[in-house]
Protein backbone atom coordinates (compact mmCIF):
# COMPACT_ATOMS: atom_id res chain seq x y z
CA UNK A 1 0.00 0.00 0.00
CA UNK A 2 1.35 3.45 -0.66
CA UNK A 3 0.48 6.79 1.02
CA UNK A 4 -1.31 9.90 -0.84
CA UNK A 5 -2.08 13.33 -0.50
CA UNK A 6 -5.02 14.48 -2.50
CA UNK A 7 -6.11 18.51 -2.78
CA UNK A 8 -9.45 19.49 -3.27
CA UNK A 9 -9.59 22.13 -5.77
CA UNK A 10 -12.98 23.55 -3.63
CA UNK A 11 -14.87 22.55 -0.55
CA UNK A 12 -17.96 24.62 -1.37
CA UNK A 13 -21.29 23.04 -2.88
CA UNK A 14 -22.92 25.63 -3.84
CA UNK A 15 -24.30 28.70 -1.88
CA UNK A 16 -24.04 28.17 2.35
CA UNK A 17 -23.57 24.60 1.71
CA UNK A 18 -19.59 22.49 2.41
CA UNK A 19 -18.22 19.13 1.98
CA UNK A 20 -18.25 17.79 5.66
CA UNK A 21 -14.86 16.33 6.02
CA UNK A 22 -16.54 12.71 7.43
CA UNK A 23 -18.69 12.95 4.03
CA UNK A 24 -15.52 13.05 2.36
CA UNK A 25 -13.60 10.39 4.27
CA UNK A 26 -16.89 8.18 3.90
CA UNK A 27 -16.67 8.85 -0.32
CA UNK A 28 -12.80 7.46 0.08
CA UNK A 29 -13.85 4.31 1.86
CA UNK A 30 -16.50 3.87 -0.20
CA UNK A 31 -13.80 3.35 -3.02
CA UNK A 32 -11.80 1.14 -1.02
CA UNK A 33 -9.15 3.53 -0.31
CA UNK A 34 -8.06 2.48 3.69
CA UNK A 35 -6.84 4.63 6.51
CA UNK A 36 -8.63 7.92 4.48
CA UNK A 37 -8.04 10.60 6.88
CA UNK A 38 -8.84 14.70 6.93
CA UNK A 39 -7.20 17.72 7.74
CA UNK A 40 -9.09 20.36 8.69
CA UNK A 41 -11.99 21.54 7.02
CA UNK A 42 -10.55 22.32 3.63
CA UNK A 43 -10.09 19.54 1.69
CA UNK A 44 -7.14 17.71 2.65
CA UNK A 45 -7.21 14.03 2.13
CA UNK A 46 -4.80 11.43 3.37
CA UNK A 47 -5.25 7.74 2.33
CA UNK A 48 -3.62 4.36 1.70
CA UNK A 49 -4.48 2.89 -1.89
CA UNK A 50 -2.39 -0.08 -3.99
CA UNK A 51 0.32 1.99 -5.87
CA UNK A 52 -0.63 3.55 -9.43
CA UNK A 53 -0.91 6.07 -12.08
CA UNK A 54 -1.55 8.98 -10.01
CA UNK A 55 -3.93 10.21 -12.89
CA UNK A 56 -6.18 7.67 -12.22
CA UNK A 57 -6.65 8.01 -9.25
CA UNK A 58 -7.68 11.70 -9.36
CA UNK A 59 -9.92 10.74 -11.78
CA UNK A 60 -11.70 8.36 -9.67
CA UNK A 61 -11.76 10.76 -6.97
CA UNK A 62 -13.26 13.33 -8.67
CA UNK A 63 -15.81 10.91 -10.31
CA UNK A 64 -17.50 9.79 -7.14
CA UNK A 65 -16.79 13.68 -5.80
CA UNK A 66 -19.05 14.50 -8.35
CA UNK A 67 -21.77 11.31 -7.84
CA UNK A 68 -22.09 11.97 -4.08
CA UNK A 69 -21.68 15.23 -3.58
CA UNK A 70 -23.50 16.37 -7.11
CA UNK A 71 -20.50 18.88 -8.26
CA UNK A 72 -17.30 18.42 -10.19
CA UNK A 73 -13.83 19.78 -7.82
CA UNK A 74 -10.92 19.18 -9.79
CA UNK A 75 -8.47 17.09 -6.95
CA UNK A 76 -4.96 17.42 -7.18
CA UNK A 77 -3.33 13.87 -6.21
CA UNK A 78 0.88 13.65 -4.93
CA UNK A 79 1.95 9.90 -3.36
CA UNK A 80 3.82 10.48 0.01
CA UNK A 81 7.51 10.58 -1.52
CA UNK A 82 6.36 13.59 -3.57
CA UNK A 83 4.70 15.48 -0.83
CA UNK A 84 7.43 14.96 1.68
CA UNK A 85 9.83 16.14 -1.37
CA UNK A 86 7.27 19.01 -2.08
CA UNK A 87 7.38 20.20 1.88
CA UNK A 88 11.50 19.76 2.17
CA UNK A 89 11.80 22.16 -0.84
CA UNK A 90 10.24 24.74 0.81
CA UNK A 91 11.98 28.24 -0.71
CA UNK A 92 10.98 30.23 2.23
CA UNK A 93 11.88 28.55 5.32
CA UNK A 94 12.96 31.70 7.07
CA UNK A 95 9.34 33.48 5.93
CA UNK A 96 7.52 30.18 6.72
CA UNK A 97 9.07 30.31 10.66
CA UNK A 98 7.63 33.87 10.93
CA UNK A 99 4.20 33.62 9.14
CA UNK A 100 3.30 30.09 8.01
CA UNK A 101 0.34 31.44 6.96
CA UNK A 102 1.35 33.88 4.88
CA UNK A 103 3.56 31.29 2.89
CA UNK A 104 1.49 28.94 0.63
CA UNK A 105 2.45 26.58 -2.91
CA UNK A 106 -0.22 26.06 -5.69
CA UNK A 107 0.13 22.45 -6.35
CA UNK A 108 -0.25 21.73 -9.86
CA UNK A 109 -1.34 18.71 -11.59
CA UNK A 110 0.89 19.02 -14.50
CA UNK A 111 3.83 21.68 -13.88
CA UNK A 112 3.45 25.34 -14.29
CA UNK A 113 5.38 26.82 -17.10
CA UNK A 114 8.62 28.02 -15.47
CA UNK A 115 7.75 31.78 -17.16
CA UNK A 116 5.36 31.82 -14.46
CA UNK A 117 7.17 33.45 -11.88
CA UNK A 118 7.39 36.11 -14.58
CA UNK A 119 4.34 36.48 -15.36
CA UNK A 120 3.01 36.48 -11.37
CA UNK A 121 5.62 38.82 -10.17
CA UNK A 122 3.62 41.64 -12.23
CA UNK A 123 0.97 41.54 -9.73
CA UNK A 124 3.30 40.94 -6.76
CA UNK A 125 3.43 44.07 -3.81
CA UNK A 126 6.92 44.74 -3.17
CA UNK A 127 7.26 42.40 -0.33
CA UNK A 128 5.92 39.39 -1.70
CA UNK A 129 7.85 36.78 -3.48
CA UNK A 130 7.06 33.92 -6.04
CA UNK A 131 9.29 31.28 -7.33
CA UNK A 132 8.84 28.03 -9.23
CA UNK A 133 10.08 24.91 -7.79
CA UNK A 134 9.20 21.81 -9.26
CA UNK A 135 6.70 23.13 -11.22
CA UNK A 136 4.76 24.09 -8.44
CA UNK A 137 4.64 28.06 -7.93
CA UNK A 138 5.37 29.04 -4.08
CA UNK A 139 3.69 32.61 -2.79
CA UNK A 140 5.39 34.87 0.30
CA UNK A 141 2.01 37.12 0.78
CA UNK A 142 2.08 40.73 1.77
CA UNK A 143 2.15 41.88 5.53
CA UNK A 144 1.39 44.81 5.01
CA UNK A 145 -1.54 44.34 2.50
CA UNK A 146 -4.97 42.58 3.85
CA UNK A 147 -5.29 41.21 0.29
CA UNK A 148 -2.72 39.74 -2.65
CA UNK A 149 -3.18 40.20 -6.10
CA UNK A 150 -0.91 37.23 -6.54
CA UNK A 151 -3.13 34.39 -5.31
CA UNK A 152 -5.94 35.56 -7.84
CA UNK A 153 -3.43 36.02 -10.71
CA UNK A 154 -2.39 32.89 -9.57
CA UNK A 155 -5.68 31.06 -11.53
CA UNK A 156 -6.32 27.57 -13.99
CA UNK A 157 -7.22 30.02 -17.03
CA UNK A 158 -3.69 31.37 -16.52
CA UNK A 159 -1.07 27.98 -15.05
CA UNK A 160 -3.59 24.87 -15.38
CA UNK A 161 -5.35 22.76 -12.74
CA UNK A 162 -3.82 23.46 -9.30
CA UNK A 163 -4.77 24.28 -5.63
CA UNK A 164 -3.04 26.11 -3.14
CA UNK A 165 -2.14 25.40 0.54
CA UNK A 166 -0.43 27.40 3.29
CA UNK A 167 2.70 26.27 4.92
CA UNK A 168 1.07 25.46 7.85
CA UNK A 169 -1.23 22.81 6.26
CA UNK A 170 1.60 21.63 3.99
CA UNK A 171 3.90 21.12 7.08
CA UNK A 172 0.85 18.95 9.44
CA UNK A 173 -0.06 17.40 5.77
CA UNK A 174 3.92 16.16 5.94
CA UNK A 175 3.33 14.83 9.13
CA UNK A 176 0.55 12.71 8.74
CA UNK A 177 2.06 10.96 6.05
CA UNK A 178 5.36 10.54 7.47
CA UNK A 179 3.38 8.43 10.34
Amino acid sequence: MQTYVALLYSITLGEGRRVVMADLRAMAEALGLKNARTLAATGNLVFEARAGEISKLEQRLEKAFEKTFGRHVDIIVRGAEGWLRLAAGNPFPAESADAAAQVAVRVMREAAPKDAVEALQVHAAGDEKVLWVDGDIWLVFSRERPSSRLLAAANHKRFGVGTSRNWNTVRRLAEMVGQ
